[in-house]
């Protein structure tokens, strides 16, 4: 799935993961390929996603929100 990471000043990240781990604010959750479109608030925290090669990356982010639609992540953090 495609994984864009956005901040206001620029692109923190943009390719395919895996994996994305998010810090929901109902609590952290995790979206693989096919996950059901959803639009959720982030809290603070760590956004954890595993590249396509296999490897693990994380952020810390103060907040923010994500979009998942037809494997398609999108992640506005602050």
């Amino acid at each position: 799935m495609t994984l864009e990471i956005l901040s206001p000043e620029k692109t923190l990240f943009r390719g395919e993961a895996e994996r994305v781990t998010l810090p929901g604010a109902s609590g952290e959750f995790t979206v693989l390929r096919n996950h059901a479109p959803i639009i959720s608030a982030l809290v603070r925290g760590n956004v954890k996603y595993v590249e396509k090669g296999g490897e693990e990356k994380s952020l810390s982010v103060e907040g923010g929100f994500v979009e998942v639609k037809k494997n398609r992540v999108t992640v506005c953090v602050g």
